[in-house]
């Protein structure tokens, strides 16, 4: 079991200890045992100076939709944004809308309904800084390394990290789309099905191992507000390492909106491709999105100041983000099949 769960586990023990009677009692969660079995991440979230103002450019005005890009949110698509459970959130646009691709570029086609084609249409808070799972400005809004914030809760504890920001986003992408018999699984392997869930039944340590205990209480499987209760118990016991290991790797020229860039490790971390553009000679580019630690805003990520889609070229082996020290390898492009 890898250090990144054992961190993970005890920054949520430390923080969520004053929190923990109320989450069991309305079944969100297990109070953290003090076994050896670890559930998240070690990475460390450095303290972040102010960088320079970043210029407006690479962010669009509105322009017409294309290539499955949307013009407005479409609350029912995004289900955490009509629940009152969730932190509310203000829309101040779509991601399609903001960020039009370069001149020259257009859209790659996006199967319709797909996962990809649903990223397109995430709904973006007013410009603002990113916060973390306190509210507290982790990065503020003139930061030249991000671009925009996704509307999108960072839940109340320091549980949705880096792969979990995936996950969260894929999942909701799924219950949108009226799945029900949705399953991922811990660092450990353990299956984490939301039907367990539903049953009254909690994740929980014993020994090396996550095992199913009845510490909750039953609930409807259209309840979203139970659902996005399931996913932070996901987040718990899952990390880099699980999501590497059960997502499919997949090849650069296939590369697709909805595909991720995973390094697992202690620490270890994980950006989401939200949209991807090519020119009539072949090039592409894409847009990335992360989740860090400690828990916090997803955000849109800048690969320099003045631009928001970074380039994807074969040659150079992988790709470079603001916040990772070494690039993302080629080889580690991952897609959720289901």
């Amino acid at each position: 079991m890898s250090d990144e769960v054992f961190v993970k586990r005890n920054v949520a023990h430390r923080s969520a200890w004053a929190l923990i009677a109320v989450l069991l009692i309305v079944g969100c969660v297990t109070p953290p045992s003090s076994t050896s079995v670890e559930p998240q991440s070690t990475q460390k979230h450095a303290v972040i100076a102010s960088q320079p103002a970043r210029s407006t450019q690479g962010e669009k005005a509105p322009a017409a939709a294309s290539s499955g890009a949307r013009s407005e949110v479409h609350r029912g698509d995004y289900p955490w944004l009509s629940d009152s459970t969730c932190t509310q959130q203000e829309i101040a646009g779509v991601l399609s809308d903001t960020f039009s691709p370069p001149a020259g570029f257009e859209r790659v086609a996006v199967q319709p309904g797909s996962f990809g084609q649903w990223l397109r249409g995430l709904p973006l808070r007013p410009k603002g800084p990113v916060v973390d799972h306190r509210g507290q400005v982790i990065l503020p809004v003139d930061d030249a390394r991000f671009a925009r914030v996704i509307a999108l809760d960072e839940g109340s504890l320091d549980l949705q990290q880096c792969a979990d920001s995936i996950v969260r986003l894929h999942a909701e992408w799924l219950w949108s789309k009226g799945e029900r018999d949705i399953s991922y699984r811990a660092a450990a392997g353990t299956p984490m099905p939301f039907e367990r869930y539903l049953n009254g039944e909690r994740p929980a340590g014993e020994g090396k191992k996550v095992v199913w205990k009845p510490l909750g209480k039953k609930a409807n499987r259209d309840d979203h507000g139970a659902f996005r209760k399931y996913l932070d118990s996901v987040f718990m016991w899952a990390n880099t390492g699980a999501l590497a290991r059960d997502a499919s790797k997949t090849n650069l020229n296939d590369l697709s909106p909805g595909d991720f860039f995973v390094l697992a490790g202690a620490p270890g971390h994980a950006v989401l491709v939200l949209d991807v553009a090519q020119n009539s000679l072949g090039n592409r580019v894409v847009l990335l999105g992360q989740g860090y630690m400690p828990a916090q805003s997803f955000h849109v990520l800048r690969p320099s100041p003045n631009e928001v889609w970074f380039a994807i070229d074969p040659s150079a082996g992988g790709v470079e983000t603001p916040f990772w020290p070494a690039p993302f390898p080629w080889s580690s492009l991952r897609r959720l099949s289901i």
